[in-house]
């Protein structure tokens, strides 16, 4: 089948390559402009880019997609199906109606439609997530399911791992749409749940949430966006691997702390040591801080910050 790619994140790099090696290969790539990126503000191609060099296919960049040549572009590449995975840009009509368009998003549609699916489930507590291919519609992927298959996460997933095993998943489940153009069913609208893009306000570890729910959320942002915890007037410690430690660990007041205990855990919001190790209060328990990275620094073992830093020991 003739196709045209549309895409832009190193999720889409993997589906990608997994379509160009089918019997489905592009004849057209389309992703983003290249935009600056990094601390030195660089001017840098979208990863889809960069493969779509690698692999010889032809690469068009349009400030939008929906503008009138980018739409006559991908006509006279005269295309059986575009093929859309993390774009990150919305297709509007009438491209949507030009051509038959399948859509690759990492969940088990209806359940986590938009921007972080892959970061939501984890931090849901999700027991599994999956891959859907959708015929993409105007609204968000609202569109009818062609085929999904079910992925488990495990305990100590983060978003990398998860989202390693997903995106060859989602690859493979592509071609085998392209290869035998399932019928779409339409979602049922009464189960649908959201993915909000990450913000600030979701990577910050509130003293107020259980120790599980911090940890999720550690996992889920690692990687590529990162947890992280104020420790001082604008100043963020980040934190990359994490484990939940129970409310039993800590002493009722005015009991002295149990043998093994670590000395009890600190108090809500609180960050100290115990015992070497490194411990944030929260609501239920605390968080055991195991790898993190200073602000301005890099990331680093727990202990070797409780060593180097006078925060830490405080």
């Amino acid at each position: 089948m003739r196709t045209v790619f549309l895409g832009t994140s190193a999720f889409a790099v993997a589906v990608l390559r997994r379509l160009a090696a089918s019997d489905h290969r592009p004849v057209l790539v389309v992703t983003r402009p290249d935009r600056p990126r990094g601390r030195g503000r660089r001017l840098a191609a979208p990863p889809v880019a960069e493969a779509a060099r690698e692999l010889g296919i032809e690469l068009v960049q349009p400030e939008s997609v929906n503008a009138d040549a980018a739409r006559q572009r991908i006509a006279a590449a005269a295309p059986d199906a575009v093929c859309v995975c993390a774009f990150g840009a919305l297709i509007k009509e009438p491209l949507l109606s030009e051509h038959r368009m399948l859509n690759v998003h990492p969940s088990l549609l209806p359940r986590w439609r938009g921007a972080a699916p892959i970061e939501r489930a984890i931090m849901a507590g999700d027991a599994e997530t999956g891959v859907s291919i959708m015929r993409l519609a105007a609204g968000l992927d609202s569109g009818p399911v062609c085929l999904q298959a079910a992925e488990p996460i495990q305990p100590d997933d983060t978003y990398g791992t998860l989202c390693e095993r997903l995106q060859a998943l989602g690859g493979e489940l592509l071609v085998q749409a392209l290869d035998t153009s399932p019928p779409c069913v339409d979602q049922d609208e009464a189960t649908a749940t959201y993915a909000d893009k990450i913000g600030p306000e979701d990577r910050a570890l509130d003293p107020a949430r259980s120790p599980v729910e911090l940890e999720r959320t550690v996992r889920a942002l690692h990687p590529h966006i990162g947890a992280r915890l104020a420790v001082g007037e604008g100043e963020w410690l980040g934190v990359h691997a994490a484990a939940a430690v129970d409310e039993a660990a800590r002493p009722a007041p005015g009991e002295a702390a149990a043998p093994g205990s670590a000395a009890g855990l600190p108090p809500p919001g609180e960050l100290a040591v115990r015992d070497g190790r490194l411990l944030f209060g929260c609501a239920g328990g605390a968080l055991e801080l195991r790898i993190v990275q200073p602000p301005g620094g890099r990331p680093m073992e727990a202990a070797a910050y409780v060593r180097g830093h006078p925060l830490a020991r405080a």
